[in-house]
């Protein structure tokens, strides 16, 4: 059976979606884009600074349902603009400590909201 995962830490969803979905031992989180949740302002002040409220989202996440980012397994990054690559890269590389999950990243033509990055992921317990 799966179990809806929601945390008052990361944003609320933009739509008629759920943060994650836990089914079994796999938590399938929603793409994140950088909302801070405390304020419900986007992040925008560069790639680096939405990157990392992404990240800091996706963990928030991760927490409540028990896991962390050394359970992620697959990330996939979409941006507005492919040139801040080497910018994202190096912020969402901070959240990995030991082995990177597999991953694509791919540019968009838009965000929701506006957003210059968004991520998703899939982690295993």
């Amino acid at each position: 059976m799966n179990k809806v995962i929601t945390t008052s830490l990361a944003p609320a969803p933009v739509g008629p979606y759920e943060q994650a979905i836990l089914a079994g031992n796999t938590l399938y989180v929603s793409g994140q884009i950088p909302i801070n949740p405390a304020t419900g302002v986007l992040v925008s002040d560069s790639f680096s600074a939405a990157t990392k409220q992404v990240m800091e989202n996706i963990g928030a996440i991760l927490k409540e349902a028990g896991m962390s980012y050394s359970d992620v397994v697959r990330c996939t990054i979409f941006v507005s603009d492919l040139s801040h690559f080497s910018e994202v890269n190096e912020m969402y590389g901070t959240f990995f400590s030991t082995i990177a999950p597999s991953r694509e990243c791919v540019q968009v033509a838009a965000l929701p909201k506006g957003a210059c990055v968004e991520i998703s992921a899939i982690a295993v317990k």
